[in-house]
Parts: structure tokens; C-alpha cells; sequence
């Protein structure tokens, strides 16, 4: 039986999204039919919507989400029909060896890059043509069908929005410091990048019991929101990288233990090495274009003993991390709703995708009906 559903779809570079109502297939043996109640906006939707990654299409974008299972396919356990969930754009088949050994965000037998289900078709269609859905999931429309292990149920005190947002930005943020770096009490951490990502690493570090926490960004809107979600010092970014680094070394005479790098630029990620101390760790954490490089001194590298680390989702384990963070957020630890500056329409996802270009903006959610 199919049904339709409301969504945005992408059909080229440089066009606003397609509002559309779209064929929703039913879901088949492992698959669960959501129906959305809120979906973020992330600057990873921005990257594919004005072209950056060569995303195909037609899709439909967004991959922060969270609502209700409505229906459940054959063989599912996890959830049933009315359970609260978030989504995972990482579904992990749980059987390979990156799963078994505890990196679900590096399983590669799912079809999430494809931006397809696991067996490789997509559930969604337009005048009988099949119309992709982002990283598997598609949350930028008021019902999908997703793989049973992309579906993470949470408790239902959790408001929807915060809900949204624990699927990619907060875990990718607070699962950089807390997996990725394993961030140790009174660690020095500068945070580079004061987006939706860089604040939940704020949050992350503070919730680790680092100190001090330096928040750096080009926008003293979002410094003073770091500061209210537990940076100890801001340093208000700009074009002389070196004023940067003395004003971290200010702070910390001897650099830091970790930097996360969360604006995705060539000049941040060559910052986030400059601002470490000796045996520190740059985090990479923003997705720029495809391409891109950024200037590194290898020998400064090596005979200060520092890495460089990529990260990808948090290095979360959805089924795991998920739960934690909702339960950090329960607790008063990870103060998520504050993140969101904008409740927003459907309709408005343009709008909140241009404010990210023009980095304006926390965290646009969209709020379904």
C-alpha cells in the first residue's frame, strides 16, 4: 500500500527546492515508515543544495529528523507503531567488521552514500519516477521510509526539535570531543567554528570537564551563545591567523590539547594545528567542498608529536550515543534547545539555507504540523 507525502524536492544547482507531493512506497522487510514531526538544517543540506558535492538528483535533502513510527515491515524489531524516535543517516548493517567492532559510522555496506536504501532502491517517487532520499533518509518531508537501524527510539519527554537535532549536529559535535578526541577533565580545548557543530562541541567539552574551553569564530553573535553554553574565553576570529593564535596562547602560554575544527574552510584547519600544544590533537570536524586542501607543516607536526584526526558523524554509534546524549540533555548537561534561533516552515528551508550561507544563524529547525 502507498501513501504520499509533502516534500522538498532538489532538482538542480541554484533553484530553490521543488515543493512537490510525492508517492511513498510502504516499507518493506527491515524498514520503518516515519512520520515527521521536525528536521534541522544543516550546512551539509547547504553543500548539496548549491551544487559543492555533485549531489544527484531529483532528491529530497535533510537529515536531521525525528518522529513517530507509523508503520514497521516485516521482521522489525526495534520499534513498533507510536514509539518516539531520531533518525541515523549512518544505518549500519551491524554485522561487518567496522560494525562489530564498534564503529557503526564506518560500516560501507549500507547504500547511505548512494543516498538509497539498503537494497538499494529509494521508496519515494515523482509522476513514477524514483526520487532519492538524502544520506537515506530525506527529512525534509512529512513522512519517510528508512532502514529499521537508522531508528533510534528516544524517550517522549524529549521535545521534537531538540530530538531533530541530536541526529547529525549534536552527535557529530559532542561524539568529536567525547569519541573521537576522548577529551579527559581539565583538557584545553579551543573550538574553531561556532556553527550548529562547533556549539554542541562547546557543550560536549564543558559536559567533559574541560578547561578552559576557547570558542572561536568570525561572529560575536555566536561567541556570546558559546559563552552562555560553557566556553570560558571567546577569541573573535579574522583575516591575521597569527593574532589568533597569540590570543589563544594568552590563554593557554603552551597551546592547547585539542583543537576541533568546525567551520570546514582551508584557513581554520590549518588554524585548528597552529593553536595545539606538544602531543595535541586537530580534530576535523567541518565538511568542506570536495577538493579541498589546506596547508600543513609536516615537520612542526612530527617533532611536536601531534595528529590530525578526521570525524565523521561523532564517531557515534547510533544506537549507543543517541540514547546518551538524550540522556545528558534529560540531566541539564547538554543544553540543545538553545542551539535553535529559528522554528521555521517547510516552506522557509530555503530561507534558513541562505542564512547559513551568509553565516546567520544557530540552528534553523523545521517544526511539521
Amino acid at each position: 500500500m502507498t501513501a504520499t507525502t509533502r516534500a522538498l524536492v532538489y532538482l538542480a544547482p541554484d533553484q530553490p527546492l521543488a515543493d512537490r507531493t510525492l508517492t511513498l512506497g510502504a516499507p518493506r522487510p527491515g524498514e520503518v515508515q516515519v512520520r515527521l514531526r521536525a528536521s534541522g538544517v544543516c550546512h551539509s543540506d547547504l553543500h548539496s543544495r548549491d551544487g559543492d558535492w555533485g549531489t544527484p538528483t531529483p532528491i529530497v535533502l535533510g537529515h536531521e529528523g525525528a518522529g513517530v513510527v507509523e508503520r514497521v515491515g516485516e521482521g522489525v524489531r526495534d520499534v513498533v507503531p507510536g514509539d518516539h524516535v531520531v533518525l541515523a543517516w549512518a544505518a549500519p548493517c551491524r554485522r561487518c567488521r567496522h560494525c562489530v567492532a564498534g564503529k557503526a559510522w564506518a560500516c560501507r555496506n549500507n547504500r547511505c552514500e548512494d543516498n538509497l536504501l539498503p537494497d538499494g532502491t529509494a521508496r519515494l517517487a515523482m509522476d513514477g519516477e524514483p526520487v532519492l532520499q538524502h544520506i537515506g533518509l530525506g527529512t525534509f518531508s512529512e513522512r519517510a521510509v528508512v532502514a529499521e537501524s537508522a531508528v533510534i527510539p528516544l524517550p517522549k519527554e524529549i521535545p521534537w526539535d531538540v530530538a531533530s537535532l541530536l541526529g547529525c549536529g549534536v552527535a557529530t559535535g559532542v561524539g568529536a570531543v567525547f569519541n573521537s578526541a576522548q577529551v579527559r577533565p581539565g583538557d584545553a580545548v579551543a573550538v574553531i567554528g561556532c556553527g550548529g557543530v562547533g556549539l554542541s562541541a562547546v557543550m560536549g567539552a564543558r559536559a567533559a570537564g574541560a578547561h578552559p574551553v576557547i570558542a572561536i569564530d568570525l561572529s560575536p553573535e555566536k561567541l556570546a551563545l558559546a559563552e552562555e553554553l560553557g566556553a570560558t574565553h571567546t577569541v573573535l576570529g579574522g583575516d591575521d591567523p597569527a593574532a589568533v593564535v597569540a590570543a589563544v596562547r594568552d590563554i593557554v602560554d603552551d597551546g592547547v590539547d585539542h583543537a576541533f575544527e568546525c567551520a570546514g574552510h582551508p584557513a581554520t584547519m590549518s588554524l585548528s594545528t597552529a593553536v595545539l600544544g606538544v602531543g595535541g590533537t586537530a580534530v576535523l570536524v567541518g565538511m568542506p567542498p570536495s577538493g579541498t586542501k589546506f596547508a600543513l607543516d609536516p615537520l612542526a607536526l612530527s617533532m611536536s608529536g601531534q595528529r590530525v584526526v578526521g570525524c565523521t558523524y561523532g564517531a557515534s554509534v547510533p544506537a549507543v550515543d543517541f540514547p546518551r546524549l538524550a540522556r545528558l540533555y534529560l540531566a541539564g548537561l547538554l543544553p540543545v534547545g538553545e542551539l535553535i534561533s529559528h522554528r521555521i516552515g517547510l516552506g522557509e528551508v530555503d530561507q534558513a539555507l541562505d542564512a547559513l550561507r551568509r553565516r546567520e544563524r544557530a540552528r534553523s529547525v523545521v517544526m511539521f504540523d
